[in-house]
């Protein structure tokens, strides 16, 4: 091969060489980069499902409000928090730690001192170097407190208070439950519990309930100085059941006494509640032969049970004496109750009794007497409930209950001058579909 031809192909094998080292290198470099977009890549598909949610509660003090006044003082406001003193809640109205030793030298709010409750308002006014002038305490159980100085100590007095009671009209719709349709009225839990139990006897919550039933209540609140302060009591409700209408007023005897009619006089308050719980689920049925879910083998089930959370509140179906409070075999911890008639009313697998609750105590109808638990032969929470009659088991469920006595002919006048009002007021609600006036 000619020498010029020769030098002519080592020339572009080197040209070809050196362009196959810059494109390696141009890879080799472009590595690092790639493995970058790679790890983005793969961070959306990273399995989380193994990692353990953690909840970190955190408390925050929360700041005093305060508010400058055209005299140049300062009017602050705070509440009582879980876990304060007296001591601690006044600190934070920026009250001067020696004001704060005269306000505690006072009889009326060192007697204070000893009973304060979380959600309770402080509302002070002091100077601008944090010399207290004015303070008062808002108190659950009496009048609110108000001390103002006078020299160099203090001066307690009760504050004259505006108190009343405000009749209130509610309406609304089942959707789910009966207690998130009360919550979505805005009618308080305390009126909710009262309309369960005032028609617990003639409808079953957890059976009867369908999605569009309606309901209307009319009942109290307590109002102290134009400020909501406490639920009162239920006056009258209506629930409409599968297109049947049910109506309670509260009537006041002569005596004193108070029960829940039908607007035509007959009592609601039958001899025993259909169920010890408000609401729960029936777990298993009353049965004369039933496979035992721990011994294995088929034998009666005398009774109903009503799965519950542990803890959850189990009353006295009807007035009677206990007569048994302990534990007794596969019933766990266990209540008899002994009514008239011959009724016995037997509540099994309890976590705790009521305070008081022992042999020999009367109780009367829907008291709270034990708590739900799994004691004895359980696999879970539930509530054993029995009926007896001369000693007989008879199905809960099924049986029919006494009732109560019916209005005295006596009364019947009186009886319709004070329920009128209300039965109106249910008309009212169910032929307007108001939701709310006050």
């Amino acid at each position: 091969m000619p020498l010029t031809k020769l030098r002519i192909l080592t020339h572009r094998m080197t040209g070809a060489e050196r362009r196959f080292r810059l494109r390696t290198l141009v890879v080799l470099s472009s590595l690092p980069l790639f493995g970058v977009v790679a790890a983005f890549g793969l961070a959306p598909d990273t399995n989380t499902l193994d990692i353990t949610p953690q909840t970190i509660t955190e408390a925050i003090a929360l700041p005093a409000l305060a508010s400058v006044n055209t005299d140049g003082t300062f009017a602050r406001e705070s509440m009582i928090q879980a876990g304060d003193t007296l001591t601690s809640a006044l600190s934070r109205l920026k009250i001067d730690d020696l004001e704060i030793q005269r306000l505690l030298a006072t009889d009326a709010v060192r007697q204070l001192a000893s009973g304060i409750r979380a959600g309770k308002r402080i509302q002070a006014t002091t100077t601008q170097e944090g010399q207290l002038l004015t303070i008062q305490f808002e108190r659950s159980d009496a009048p609110a407190l108000t001390v103002h100085r006078e020299g160099d100590s203090f001066v307690a007095e009760e504050s004259s208070e505006l108190l009343e009671t405000r009749v209130v009209m509610r309406s609304g719709q089942i959707l789910s439950s009966l207690f998130s349709a009360t919550d979505s009225a805005g009618i308080p839990d305390k009126i909710a519990d009262q309309m369960a139990e005032t028609f617990s006897t003639s409808l079953d919550f957890r059976e009867d309930l369908r999605r569009g039933d309606t309901f209307s209540v009319v009942y109290t609140v307590n109002y102290r100085n134009g400020e909501p302060i406490a639920a009162g009591k239920l006056l009258a409700a209506e629930f409409v059941n599968a297109g049947k209408p049910h109506r309670a007023v509260l009537y006041r005897d002569p005596f004193g006494h108070e029960g829940y009619y039908t607007p035509e006089g007959e009592s609601l308050r039958k001899g025993f509640l259909r169920s010890p719980l408000e609401f729960s689920r029936v777990t298993s049925s009353f049965s004369n032969s039933r496979r035992h879910p721990i011994y294995g083998f088929h034998r009666a089930h005398t009774g109903v049970d009503f799965g519950a959370p542990t803890g959850t509140r189990v009353k006295a179906t009807g007035d009677a004496t206990v007569v048994f409070a302990g534990r007794k075999g596969g019933y766990g911890n266990l209540i008899i109750l002994r009514h008239g008639n011959g009724y016995e009313t037997y509540y099994a697998h309890l976590s705790a009794f009521a305070s008081g609750i022992r042999s020999g105590r009367s109780v009367s109808q829907g008291q709270v007497i034990a708590y739900v638990g799994t004691t004895g032969a359980s696999t879970g929470p539930h509530l054993h409930y029995e009926v007896r009659i001369a000693g007989r088991p008879q199905n809960p469920m099924a049986i029919k209950l006494p009732g109560s006595p019916p209005l005295p002919v006596a009364q019947r006048g009186r009886f319709l001058q004070q329920t009128a009002d209300w039965s109106d007021k249910l008309t009212l609600l169910r032929g307007t579909n108001l939701a709310a006036l006050d």
